[in-house]
């Protein structure tokens, strides 16, 4: 497969930048993770303080956005594989990253309740 065949036009220029965004933010998560857990071992307290924190719809909006983020980047893994490993993957690709969008958003849209539901009970009561 010629240099750059994976990414051609602009849709495959979105999707590789936004493949790395969000494993970026994904690996920050991950390290902020470890160490709010870690904190458990050194102040029981205050790891107590930072979980409450956690219960604000605040972060129940970052958490949705942490969803959106793992998603995207499991389903676009996917459709890389899928480009690389498979014989016509690379003509194909265009569709695949639609396909992965629409998913993604049919996805994101059940998503809504479970994860921002606590949020909207919070802010605008039962």
């Amino acid at each position: 497969m010629p240099a750059g065949t994976l990414y051609r036009g602009r849709e495959g220029m979105w999707s590789w930048v936004a493949h790395r965004v969000t494993g970026v933010l994904i690996f920050f998560f991950l390290f902020v993770h470890v160490l709010d857990t870690a904190l458990v071992r050194v102040s029981p307290e205050d790891y107590d303080k930072v979980v409450a924190t956690y219960k604000t719809p605040i972060v129940a909006c970052l958490e949705y956005g942490l969803v959106a983020a793992i998603l995207f980047h499991a389903l676009n893994g996917l459709r890389v594989i899928a480009v690389d490993f498979w014989s016509k993957g690379p003509r194909y690709q265009k569709q695949m990253l639609w396909s992965v969008v629409g998913l993604w958003v049919v996805l994101m849209l059940g998503a809504v309740y479970p994860v921002l539901g606590h949020a909207a009970r919070e802010l605008f009561g039962s």
